[in-house]
């Protein structure tokens, strides 16, 4: 009868064995799966107490991860409760000889499992710190099994000790069986491989993270007016998102994000401008209509100032001419026409100085007097050619209506577009990160299907993609780190997206969020300046 009851028992831990095996294999954070290492120790092995450690990033010592003891009601380590802050066991002394006198570093150092039947009656091993805790506590620490966790590589990552097996009533506690040692190294396998492969997760998701920030970072070194942006973007995108996330009326109440979503909507973010990488940093950088490598308005100064004296020499030369006929009255006169014709050309010229800086609109007759300037002024060139003051491409880019690119221009700038997607779709994207491509290659598109580069339509884009171009457009108005503009302030940008709304532009249930749940106030009280913030 005692044969079948331990038969049944022995199936039972088996059973719990591998429903814990699985339930390891699912289990994606990292604390969590700590956790429920130990909780199954205890469990499958009737042990009270339990402590978990991790052996140092530097290989050098181990450290307390997790301490459970359940007749004492002692829970720490774990997520919302108490932090563990014990000293490090060293694996080596400073001699270099194996620290043996701790038992969880002599099975990591060994590799090997150790049991102790009773804690007060052995002398081979430091329970020092043991006993001064049952002192505090008024506990008493026998029986110990210690197993060290090892990786594919034979590296032991860890050690589990277990503790009291049988609970911690008087006469209840015993040692540790042959057959809970075989499940609890059979489990300390198990839990090392499952641990190892999170561990290894972790660092891939790290590693590729450096690399999303390595390529913004490229870009911030390339240009410091897109660094920023490629910054602040995802973290606007990610406030919306959770603005839509607890929406619960409307077309957005069905909208849901789990934490899975909201990493790969974060990557997105990140990497929605990662073409700039191929965009000519002096296009990116255009802070006036005429700079290039450099701002040609130097140019067009030096040759105003070449009219300038061609007009001084051409009236000298007349007031010499009328030196021997002792025509005062048409000297003065002749004079009075210079410096009125230097002051027309120093007017002119502070006029196109002017043109250079971009502008939200310049007006049509500007455009009219910029045109009418090009063709009456002609100066000479080195080879003493009479030329058009202004070369076709300076008239071209100083009669730019809007801020400082010409529509070639805007083209390579919009070409960003073009080599992100085809830089995100060439990765080979794990499943949960499938739909970074589209987030990020979306952001530019318009609901009436006007956008570029793919022209595609509200109903053909997914929510994130619509958000990540609301915040494109946000983050773009009222960024104050722009060479060519200063931030907006609320109020304006918010007047401007409301009119782009109006206009099929951008995603008016999400633009409805936006202001509902004043997404826009909290991104501008985190990170515009407070001059900005005038709703």
């Amino acid at each position: 009868m005692a044969d079948k009851e331990d038969l049944r028992s022995l199936l039972k831990r088996l059973e719990q064995l591998n429903a814990v095996g699985a339930a390891l294999s699912r289990e994606r954070d990292l604390g969590r799966l700590l956790e429920l290492i130990l909780d199954a120790a205890q469990t499958l092995t009737g042990a009270d107490g339990g402590t978990l450690y991790r052996v140092t990033e530097d290989g050098a010592a181990l450290r307390f991860v997790l301490m459970r003891t359940h007749s004492l009601g002692v829970r720490r380590g774990g997520q919302g409760e108490e932090p563990l802050d014990l000293p490090l066991l060293p694996l080596y002394l400073e001699s270099g000889a194996p620290n043996d006198h701790m038992v969880a570093v002599h099975a990591a150092v060994h590799d090997t499992t150790v049991a102790v039947d009773d804690a007060y009656d052995s002398a081979r091993f430091d329970f020092s710190g043991t006993r001064a805790f049952d002192a505090r506590t008024g506990y008493r620490s026998r029986s110990f099994l210690t197993v060290p966790l090892k990786n594919h590589d034979s590296e032991i990552i860890g050690v589990l000790q277990l503790i009291n097996a049988g609970g911690a009533q008087a006469g209840a506690v015993r040692p540790f069986s042959a057959g809970e040692r075989r499940i609890a190294e059979s489990l300390s396998s198990q839990a090392a491989i499952a641990l190892t492969n999170r561990l290894l997760i972790d660092q891939l998701e790290r590693l590729f993270e450096s690399f999303v920030q390595l390529i913004n970072q490229a870009i911030d070194e390339k240009s410091p007016y897109t660094g920023g942006h490629c910054q602040r973007v995802p973290e606007l995108t990610m406030m919306l998102a959770e603005a839509a996330h607890q929406t619960s009326e409307g077309p957005l109440a069905a909208f849901s994000m789990s934490d899975r979503d909201r990493y790969e909507l974060k990557m997105a973010g990140l990497l929605h401008d990662c073409g700039k990488i191929t965009t000519p940093v002096h296009v990116v950088d255009k802070a006036t209509k005429l700079q290039t490598i450099y701002d040609r308005i130097g140019l067009v100064d030096t040759r105003f100032e070449v009219l300038k004296r061609d007009a001084e020499i051409d009236a000298l030369r007349r007031q010499l001419a009328l030196r021997p006929l002792a025509d005062e009255a048409g000297e003065r006169e002749l004079l009075d026409g210079l410096r009125r014709q230097c002051q027309e050309l120093d007017a002119e010229r502070d006029f196109l100085r002017a043109c250079n800086v971009g502008s939200e609109s310049m007006s049509a007759a500007d455009q009219e007097r910029l045109r009418a300037i090009s063709a009456r002024r002609e100066w000479r060139n080195p080879e003493g050619v009479p030329t058009a003051l202004l070369s076709s491409d300076e008239l071209e880019n100083l009669g730019i209506r809007k801020g400082t690119l010409t529509q070639a221009e805007r083209d390579v700038i919009n070409y960003h577009i073009v080599s992100t997607i085809r830089m995100l779709e060439s990765l080979p994207w794990p499943s949960h990160l499938r739909n970074v491509p589209e987030y990020a290659g979306g952001h530019h598109e318009r609901m009436d299907g006007k956008g570029y580069p793919r022209g595609l339509t509200r109903e053909q884009m997914s929510w994130q993609a619509r958000m990540l171009g609301i915040a494109d457009i946000f983050e773009a108005l009222t960024a104050a780190d722009r060479p060519y503009k200063q931030g907006m302030k609320l109020s304006q940008a918010l007047a401007i997206m409301h009119g782009m709304c109006e206009g099929g532009h951008i995603d008016p249930d999400l633009f409805d969020v936006f202001l509902k749940e004043k997404v826009y106030l909290r991104y501008a009280q985190e990170f515009l300046d407070p001059a900005q913030i005038d709703v």
